[in-house]
This record gives C-alpha cells, structure tokens and sequence, in this order.
C-alpha cells in the first residue's frame, strides 16, 4: 500500500456540490457503487468520505482485510452487477436525529443495520454538517449513505470504469485519527474516453519527467546530503534555467519590468505583517533564532557556553544536539537574551512591498511593475514531495504590479496577454484560466474581512477575462485569503493537464503593509496590487516542458544544442570541425564536437540517445566543400548544406526561439 499523507479535500458547500460537472456527477456515483461493491465481499467495513477528484474518485475504508490490486478483479465484479441492475439514486431528506440513530446502528454507510458496529466516521461527517443546513442520504439498492450528492439519475447511467490504486490516509487528513485505506478508481461516459485515458497515462509513464530528467542529466536530488525536495540543477538543466530566464528578463523588460533582487530570509514581522504567520506557519520552514541586541560584554561568555555546550565531550552526535538544543533554550531563557526570530523566505510578495514602501511614491511612478527570479522555501510533507513537480526549494518568476484602480484593467490585460505569448512559444494549445472567487461565509475566517472590496475586484477581474476573450472557468471559494486568483490550467501535447500558475489581486496587504502613493489630488491612496508569475517556478515549468517535449526540446532550449561529429580524426578535417565549434559558442550556442575515432553510426546514436537537438557531421568532401550534413533529432538526415547557411540557420532559430 502506497503513502498518501495529503490532506482530504475541504468539505464541499451545497453551492459547490450543485456546481459539479456532469463527469464529477458520475464519479461520485461510481464511488457509491463501489462503496456497495466492497460491502457485499466484506460486510464489516467502516466507510469515511468518497468524493470524485481530479482523475476519478476514491472511498476511504476501515477494513481488517487489506485490500490489494488482487482483489480489484472480484471488487469490479460486483460493481458491475450493481450498474446492470440500474439502481435508482433516491435522496431522502431527514432530521438530525434520525441521522444519528442510523450511524448508531452501522445502518448508514452499510447494506444493512449492523448491531455492535456503528458508523463511526458517518458521526464524524455528521458532526461537520452545520446546524440548519439539510441532512440528506443517498439510497441506492441496499446502500444508503450520508451524502449531499449530487448524482447520477441510475447507477446504470455509470459509463465505463476501472479501480486504480489502493493508499492509506487519515480520517479527515489529521495524522491524530486512524489510519484508513483509500481506494482510488476512475469513470468516463465510455471505453472509448477510458481507454483513452490509460493510453495517456502510458504515455505519461515514458514521458515522466524524473525518469527523462536523470536519463538527461538535467537535475538531482540529492536526499542524503542536500535534503529531500532541494533540487540540485546539473550543468544541462542549469542551461534550460537559464534559457527561461533570459526570455522572461527580454519579454519583462520590454514590457516595462524594472528587476529587483531580494534576500533568502526575514524577520517574523514581515509575515506577522503580511499575514502569512500564523495562516501559512505549517508550510514554512522553522525560525531561526538570532542573538540580536544581546549585551556586548556577554557575548564571548555566550560562545564559551554554546561552544562548551556543542562539543565539550567528544564527538558530536544526533544525541549530543539534542542536549545542545535543550541547553541552549535554558540559556536564552536564563540570560533572558533578545532573540529576534528569522524565517527562510516562503514567498516574495512582502520582500516587494517593502521595496515599494523604501521610496515615497506618486501616481505618475505607477504603475510600478516589480520582477524578480526569487528563491522560496516551503515546508511541504514529505509524501507530498515529487520530482519537481513538488519542491522544498523553488525559483519563481515573479513579480508585482502596483497600480491605481483605474490602470487595473489594462495591467491585468497585459499579464494574460504575455501568458498567450508564453503558449505560443511553448506549443501549448489548450487552457483554461480558473477564477476563483470567496464566498461570503469565509469572511473573517479563510478570508480578509472586506465584503465590498471582494466584490469590487472579483468584478474587475471579471470584466477583463470576458472582454479579453480569455477561456475561463469560475470557481467560488477558492481565492487567496487576501483576494482573487486565477490558476493557470494547461494541457500537454499528449492530454495531461498541469497547474502551471497563479495570479492573485491583493487589496488587502499593500495596506497592511502600509504602502501608498500621492495620488493627483495630494491625497494618499493605497495601490492594488497584482501578483503574477507566468512561467511559474524553474522547479515546476522545467518539470512540464520535460513531459511536453518528452526531452526533445527545440533548439533554443535544448540542453545540448549542436554536436559536430567527424568521420574519423585527420588533423585538417578535426580542425575544421573545431572551427565550427568556436564559431557556434562565440555566438552563444551550446556547441560540442566529437572528434574521436569512433565510427560515426556509433557517434550518431550516442547524439540521438543524448536528445542533442543538431547534428552536423563532417567527412572528407564536406570539408573540401565548405560545407556540412545536418541531421536534426528525431528528424534524421536533411542532407549537406553549405557551412555559412547552416550557421545563419541555427543563430536564426535560437534567437527566433523557433518550435
């Protein structure tokens, strides 16, 4: 059984749930089907929350018996049974009451009423119902369970379907409760849509971008040494790093960015400020504790301790620091030291508004577009790491627009515009932008209590999607606590489908942080301000570009972008290869030459398992021509070509950045 430490999903409102797809609609039902399937084999089992998800659906079970793919086979058996006898879904409307003496009695989650086994965790989802709202069961043949659907009309509306995976969780994702099985499954309209999704999720497999980015030697991870989730870039990936941040630094530039650069950690007021901490503690990295203000006659005092403390005794051990640690806090608190508290910077939104805030501002210095490739650190669990797709460490092409009300529309115009530049380039055909706006209940809680402002730049951002023309979707209760966001939704060539950024408008901590600018009546007015990062982290892009292009990237971004190889090693013939070489990297481009003795077959296959995106090869009459064979990854041979052209062609591509 695999490790599966995330957390469950956030409780679905009535208005989201009646939000759902009609695909989400057919997944929900599945997992009911299911849920009737395992209780058929083993009639014990304890059923906690099956909602459908991104690619499916999953049930979370209390089960003695430890289900495995074995057991798919016999478990899809009985689910098929269930879709043939096209049971009817019933909702049953029912008083708090009743709900209760149904979980007592094993009766909800079940077949039948089950004397000494109560639903235990059906009184845990009951308990999170808010009192008024409606309690409602979904019966469907035997089965009845607490749910709010919606779902299908019959089970025999159930399309195609095939269980996947089985991983363990907890109950409500709280480490704290049990530990339940999770069975994963997924449903389509038909065979020909799940077919269809197997076909690319194996194709996915041969496009991993952990299993490409080490056969490439693109990154490493180094987790023994360096940490788990710290990506260590290679010289080959350092190379794709820095080809993005060279068209992110062109295309920023010329939109009127001005670069900024900010430090890797600050003190806790800026998050207390910004409102990070204590919201966002759990996915930042731990304070550090720094004797700042201590006496400076102590001071050598404090080092003998500490020192004493650290290695007095011989050797260091795990042991060892944690009495160090423990001893060290009883000095602080016996010296009563100052100890000012420093976090590795989880994000670099507050490090700019203070580089606003260092300068007085007036509306003619706005809009102020602040751009940064900063380096963050987040505290993600460890099950939740993966390649790079879920990092520790991340650079991310950030930056921040600060602009009045009246520059909004045009500014946010402009970010979505140079994301459609960005698809272009990259071959992305398929998007969407997911707007996700607050609901009104979250006020004060999950999100800044301003009702009025929320509204005011929900329909801002509204009315620049429609009149652009964008393809977006609507999402409530999803935004960033201090306002609206968009998540970038993008599509592989193969069909998969990654987040690959956000853009947040923030009303909210410009004013927290005190930041303001004169406006044109000598008033002082706090900016908007507009988050955005269209390429995303290095971490996260490089991932998808490695599963997009399956490591063949084009020329402009490819790790190694011309190979010259000669046909055998005479002095003349390794010397006009060589020339080509210099004339390449004077110009920038990531040239190499093999020169051996080898046998160019064997040369040429080397090249092609390395994905070099150009191969020229150079015999006797090539050079005797002034000229060269090209052979393109993938592509095979284009023939021979005079020297002179192929050069202009290849400085031509790489600065066009050509597909």
């Amino acid at each position: 059984m695999e490790a599966d430490e995330s957390k469950q999903p956030e409780r679905k409102t009535l208005d989201d749930r009646n939000r759902m797809t009609d695909l989400e609609r057919l997944r929900h039902s599945c997992a009911h089907v299911m849920a009737t399937a395992i209780l058929r084999l083993w009639p014990d089992a304890q059923f906690a929350a099956g909602p459908p998800v991104e690619n499916g659906f999953y049930y979370d079970v209390e089960l003695q018996h430890r289900i495995s793919p074995e057991d798919f086979p016999a478990i899809e058996a009985e689910m098929k049974q269930e879709i043939k006898a096209n049971r009817l879904f019933e909702k049953v409307v029912v008083p708090r009451e009743q709900a209760l003496k149904d979980s007592e009695s094993g009766r909800l989650g079940g077949l039948i009423e089950r004397p000494g086994n109560p639903s235990k965790f059906k009184l845990g989802n009951l308990a999170d119902i808010p009192e008024g709202e409606p309690i409602t069961y979904f019966k469907s043949g035997d089965f009845i369970d607490l749910c709010a659907g919606p779902h299908v009309m019959r089970t025999g509306n159930i399309g195609a379907y095939k269980l996947t995976s089985v991983a363990s969780a907890y109950y409500k994702g709280d480490e704290k409760n049990p530990q339940l099985q999770r069975i994963y499954g997924t449903a389509f309209k038909n065979k020909t849509e799940l077919e269809a999704y197997f076909n690319m999720l194996e194709e996915a497999k041969r496009r991993d971008h952990r299993k490409i980015g080490q056969e490439m030697g693109l990154y490493t991870i180094d987790a023994d040494f360096t940490g788990p989730g710290l990506p260590l870039w290679l010289p080959k990936g350092g190379a794709i790093l820095e080809e993005l941040e060279k068209l992110a630094k062109e295309t920023e530039f010329a939109a009127g960015y001005v670069r900024v650069k900010t430090p890797h950690i600050a003190k806790e007021k800026m998050y207390l400020t910004s409102g990070h901490l204590p919201y966002y503690a759990e996915s930042m990295f731990p304070p550090m504790t720094l004797l700042e203000g201590a006496d400076a006659a102590k001071r050598p005092i404090l080092r003998e301790k500490f020192q004493e403390a650290l290695h007095g005794g011989g050797e260091l051990t795990s042991e060892k620091l944690d009495a160090f640690i423990e001893k060290a806090q009883a000095i602080f608190k016996a010296e009563e030291l100052p100890g000012e508290r420093y976090y590795l910077k989880a994000m670099n939104c507050p490090h700019h508004h203070r580089i606003f805030a260092a300068e007085p501002r007036s509306y003619r210095d706005l809009p102020l577009r602040l751009a940064e490739y900063g380096t963050c650190y987040r505290y993600e669990q460890s099950g939740e790491l993966f390649g790079l797709m879920r990092v520790r460490s991340l650079n991310m092409n950030d930056s921040h627009i600060y602009c009045t009300p009246e520059q909004f529309a045009q500014e946010f115009n402009a970010v979505n515009e140079m994301y459609l530049k960005y698809f272009k380039i990259f071959g992305i055909e398929k998007y969407v932008m997911r707007f996700s706006t607050h609901v009104k209940e979250g006020l004060g809680k999950k999100y800044v209590n301003e009702p009025e402002l929320w509204i005011q730049t929900e329909n801002m951002v509204r009315d620049v999607l429609k009149t652009s023309g964008i393809n977006f979707v609507e999402v409530a209760n999803e935004a960033a606590f201090y306002g609206p966001k968009i998540d970038v939704q993008v599509w592989s060539v193969i069909g998969r489908e990654f987040t690959l950024a956000t853009n947040q408008v923030d009303f909210a901590v410009p004013r927290k942080f005190g930041l303001v600018y004169r406006d044109r009546d000598n008033t002082e007015k706090t900016p908007l301000c507009i988050h955005r990062a269209p390429l995303g982290t290095h971490e996260r892009f490089i991932g998808f570009l490695i599963e997009h292009y399956a490591g063949n990237f084009p020329l402009w971004l490819a790790p190694e972008q011309v190979r010259v190889l000669t046909i055998g090693e005479d002095e003349p013939l390794v010397n006009y290869a060589k020339a080509i070489v210099q004339e390449l990297r004077a110009n920038m481009v990531r040239a190499e030459g093999d020169y051996s003795n080898d046998k160019i077959n064997g040369k040429i296959q080397q090249a092609e398992l390395a994905k070099v995106h150009t191969m020229l090869v150079i015999g006797p009459r090539d050079m005797a021509a002034g000229a060269v064979s090209v052979r393109v990854h993938g592509k095979g041979s284009l023939g021979a070509k005079p020297k002179a052209e192929v050069v202009a062609d290849i400085l031509a591509a790489v600065r066009e950045r050509r597909a």
